[in-house]
């Protein structure tokens, strides 16, 4: 169930969403929070940015928590993330052992936590994570329709 503190650090997800358009990047932004709620680390996808095809918002924010914590294990922490999780993904959050992912747009071409795949709550692994969908999906939604539709846009 999503709760007003999950819309809060959402939209602190999307500023970092907006962030990526400047690197030409995909705009997908995220949030790790500590178990009071507070930022514990950011980022966005900086694919373009790294010429690295795994800096994904996600990626980018696990790498950057465990360095400052000296410690893989963020087993105390909320990732927000403003796009459903990719399998790739779902496999670090799963391995750094975050115990609950809130996203808000679904990714109906690649998405791992519900719409394609479920990896995150599947039973045939040692590890899951709780799964809060939706939370401000129209406004986490808007700059990837506008991205995409403008990269399609300029193909012609």
């Amino acid at each position: 169930m999503p709760s007003r503190s999950d819309a809060e650090a959402m939209r602190l997800a999307l500023a970092e969403a907006e962030l990526a358009l400047a690197s030409g990047d995909v705009p997908v932004g995220a949030v790790l929070l500590d178990r009071d709620g507070t930022v514990l680390a950011h980022g966005r996808n900086e694919r373009e940015k790294h010429a690295d095809p795994t800096a994904h918002a996600e990626i980018v924010v696990i790498r950057r928590a465990a360095q400052l914590r000296g410690d893989w294990h963020l087993d105390d922490t909320t990732l927000v993330v403003t796009l459903e999780p990719c399998v790739m993904c779902a496999g670090a959050i799963l391995a750094a052992r975050i115990p609950r992912v809130v996203f808000g747009a679904w990714d109906d071409k690649a998405g791992a936590a519900g719409s394609v795949h479920d990896l995150l709550r599947d039973r045939r692994l040692p590890y899951r994570a709780e799964v809060v969908a939706g939370v401000l999906e129209a406004e986490c939604a808007a700059p990837l329709t506008r991205f995409f539709a403008d990269a399609r846009a300029s193909e012609l």
